[in-house]
Protein backbone atom coordinates (compact mmCIF):
# COMPACT_ATOMS: atom_id res chain seq x y z
CA UNK A 1 0.00 0.00 0.00
CA UNK A 2 2.75 2.29 0.84
CA UNK A 3 4.51 1.73 -2.35
CA UNK A 4 1.22 2.56 -4.77
CA UNK A 5 0.71 6.00 -2.15
CA UNK A 6 4.61 6.71 -2.92
CA UNK A 7 4.10 6.02 -6.79
CA UNK A 8 0.90 8.37 -7.32
CA UNK A 9 3.05 11.06 -5.13
CA UNK A 10 5.74 10.78 -7.22
CA UNK A 11 3.37 10.61 -10.26
CA UNK A 12 1.98 14.30 -9.05
CA UNK A 13 5.19 15.80 -8.93
CA UNK A 14 6.48 14.98 -12.20
CA UNK A 15 3.25 15.96 -13.84
CA UNK A 16 3.76 19.55 -11.92
CA UNK A 17 -0.10 19.14 -10.83
CA UNK A 18 1.13 20.84 -7.51
CA UNK A 19 2.07 24.21 -9.04
CA UNK A 20 -1.13 24.81 -10.44
CA UNK A 21 -2.45 26.17 -13.98
CA UNK A 22 0.14 29.42 -15.01
CA UNK A 23 -1.55 33.17 -14.47
CA UNK A 24 -2.12 33.66 -18.22
CA UNK A 25 -3.99 30.69 -18.34
CA UNK A 26 -6.58 31.36 -15.00
CA UNK A 27 -6.64 34.71 -16.94
CA UNK A 28 -7.84 33.02 -20.04
CA UNK A 29 -10.25 30.32 -18.17
CA UNK A 30 -11.67 34.21 -17.05
CA UNK A 31 -13.83 34.21 -20.36
CA UNK A 32 -14.68 30.77 -20.27
CA UNK A 33 -18.40 29.78 -21.25
CA UNK A 34 -18.34 27.24 -18.05
CA UNK A 35 -19.46 28.73 -14.78
CA UNK A 36 -17.39 26.54 -12.72
CA UNK A 37 -13.88 27.50 -14.69
CA UNK A 38 -13.89 30.94 -14.24
CA UNK A 39 -15.01 30.29 -10.43
CA UNK A 40 -11.76 28.20 -10.19
CA UNK A 41 -9.31 31.10 -11.65
CA UNK A 42 -10.97 33.86 -9.95
CA UNK A 43 -9.86 31.49 -6.38
CA UNK A 44 -6.69 30.71 -7.62
CA UNK A 45 -6.18 34.59 -8.92
CA UNK A 46 -6.48 35.76 -5.77
CA UNK A 47 -2.99 33.86 -4.36
CA UNK A 48 -0.99 35.64 -7.31
CA UNK A 49 -0.45 38.72 -5.05
CA UNK A 50 3.37 38.63 -7.13
CA UNK A 51 1.54 39.59 -10.04
CA UNK A 52 -0.51 41.70 -9.68
CA UNK A 53 -0.02 43.90 -13.12
CA UNK A 54 -1.68 40.82 -15.12
CA UNK A 55 -4.40 39.83 -12.32
CA UNK A 56 -5.53 43.06 -11.13
CA UNK A 57 -7.25 44.13 -14.19
CA UNK A 58 -8.23 40.96 -14.54
CA UNK A 59 -10.05 40.73 -11.30
CA UNK A 60 -11.88 44.71 -12.11
CA UNK A 61 -13.14 42.79 -15.10
CA UNK A 62 -14.84 40.06 -13.52
CA UNK A 63 -16.57 42.09 -11.19
CA UNK A 64 -19.36 42.12 -14.18
CA UNK A 65 -19.26 38.57 -14.65
CA UNK A 66 -22.92 37.08 -14.77
CA UNK A 67 -22.33 34.27 -11.70
CA UNK A 68 -22.44 36.16 -8.62
CA UNK A 69 -19.65 33.47 -6.90
CA UNK A 70 -17.54 34.63 -9.76
CA UNK A 71 -18.32 38.60 -9.21
CA UNK A 72 -17.48 37.48 -5.04
CA UNK A 73 -14.70 35.85 -5.77
CA UNK A 74 -13.20 38.66 -7.48
CA UNK A 75 -14.10 41.06 -5.08
CA UNK A 76 -12.52 39.48 -2.24
CA UNK A 77 -9.89 38.84 -4.20
CA UNK A 78 -9.07 42.45 -5.29
CA UNK A 79 -8.77 43.41 -1.50
CA UNK A 80 -5.79 40.91 -1.54
CA UNK A 81 -3.72 43.11 -3.35
CA UNK A 82 -4.02 46.21 -0.77
CA UNK A 83 -3.13 49.41 -2.61
CA UNK A 84 -1.77 47.56 -5.95
CA UNK A 85 -5.28 47.43 -6.49
CA UNK A 86 -5.68 50.93 -6.20
CA UNK A 87 -7.21 51.06 -10.31
CA UNK A 88 -10.09 48.99 -8.69
CA UNK A 89 -11.78 50.95 -6.26
CA UNK A 90 -14.07 53.08 -8.86
CA UNK A 91 -15.20 49.08 -10.07
CA UNK A 92 -15.76 48.00 -6.35
CA UNK A 93 -17.53 51.26 -5.31
CA UNK A 94 -19.92 49.76 -8.38
CA UNK A 95 -20.22 46.26 -7.18
CA UNK A 96 -21.39 47.87 -3.93
CA UNK A 97 -24.58 48.15 -5.32
CA UNK A 98 -24.10 44.80 -6.83
CA UNK A 99 -27.43 42.72 -6.42
CA UNK A 100 -26.19 39.95 -4.06
CA UNK A 101 -25.21 41.30 -0.33
CA UNK A 102 -22.47 38.83 -0.37
CA UNK A 103 -20.47 40.67 -3.34
CA UNK A 104 -21.48 44.09 -1.99
CA UNK A 105 -19.80 43.48 1.43
CA UNK A 106 -16.79 42.03 -0.21
CA UNK A 107 -16.70 45.08 -2.63
CA UNK A 108 -16.86 47.44 0.97
CA UNK A 109 -14.11 45.40 2.88
CA UNK A 110 -11.70 45.15 0.05
CA UNK A 111 -11.89 48.75 -0.65
CA UNK A 112 -10.88 49.27 3.11
CA UNK A 113 -7.97 46.81 2.44
CA UNK A 114 -6.94 48.55 -0.19
CA UNK A 115 -6.67 52.34 1.38
CA UNK A 116 -5.11 50.76 4.45
CA UNK A 117 -2.52 49.70 2.17
CA UNK A 118 -2.19 52.69 0.60
CA UNK A 119 -1.85 54.67 3.76
CA UNK A 120 0.79 52.06 4.98
CA UNK A 121 3.18 53.36 2.25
Amino acid sequence: MLICIALFLGALSISGCSKGPSTDDLIDDLSSGEELDRIKAVRWLQQRTQEGEKVVPALIGSLKDTDVDVRWGAAIGLGYFGAEAESAVAALEEAQHDQDARVREAARVAISRIRAGKNDE
